[in-house]
């Protein structure tokens, strides 16, 4: 099964070093599970005064500077793995070294037909153009008002989307997620696992999925975003990743 691993934290609530040492502690947990074949993607966020909000109401895009929520804690990185069950998924999510100041959510992934194949995303390739993270955040009872046709259509869309990312080289991932219903979060607080039902935050419109693309600039992964069906009746996070490769280049060689 695959999850997606949402950490949130205070960004204030690191010192540079500690930010640091949890790039590092977290670089070494990803290469354990890529050993064991369980890694799929990983990375931080960029600050949430880098982000970006879409909603597209009566055909016309509205863009907001911030991300979708004012919250105290907030997105600052995914993990993506392919794990047996919820309770590897906890036991890893405890854990990776955000979980001791912040929060993770677990969500498993729902699995779409017609979404192109995954791939690395290519940092420092200026031809490729820049990965930002689409967070899609949808109001799930409106979408259950609407119907499953509306949602099937929806996810048809979002698929074709996909595919003609793909087409013009700026894709790298997708996926709708299950339902909110299905979300785990986990906080380890000096050493003791807190485990609880739900997402880490109570909103109305929740996250329904994500992209991962590459765009030639802000505005270009904006105007992706504004195409994205779940903006008619949500909200879209447009926030840069954060490149890791400067981080492991500097690790002292064992």
């Amino acid at each position: 099964m695959k999850y997606l691993f949402l950490m949130y934290g205070t960004e204030n609530g690191w010192t540079d070093a500690e930010r640091r040492d949890c790039m590092i502690e977290s670089l070494a947990e990803c290469d354990r599970l890529a050993a064991q074949g369980k890694y799929l993607a990983a990375s931080p966020l960029h600050p949430v005064s880098t982000a970006a909000t879409v909603r597209v109401r009566n055909t016309q895009p509205i863009v907001t500077a911030g991300p979708f929520a004012e919250t105290v804690e907030q997105l600052g990185g995914y993990f993506l793995l392919d794990l047996a069950d919820l309770d590897e998924a906890i036991g890893v999510a405890s854990r990776l070294p955000p979980v001791r100041k912040g929060t993770a959510e677990i969500r498993p992934i729902l699995e779409l037909d017609g979404l192109p194949p995954s791939r690395p995303t290519p940092f420092g390739d200026p031809a490729a153009g820049e990965p930002y993270m689409l967070l899609c955040y949808d109001d799930e009872a409106a979408w259950r008002a609407a119907g499953p046709e509306a949602r099937r259509e929806a996810m048809a869309e979002a698929a074709a989307l996909c595919r003609e990312l793909c087409a013009d080289g700026k894709y790298i991932s997708a996926s709708p997620l299950h339902p909110t219903a299905t979300a785990t979060s986990v906080r380890v607080r000096d050493g003791k696992r807190a485990i609880t039902d739900g997402p880490f935050a109570e909103t109305t419109e929740v996250l329904g999925g994500f992209y991962v693309i590459l765009a030639d600039s802000r505005d270009a992964a904006l105007r992706v975003a504004a195409r994205h069906p779940g903006a008619r009746l949500g909200s879209v996070e447009v926030r840069p990743l954060f490149n890791l490769a400067s981080v492991r280049e500097n690790l002292p060689v064992a």
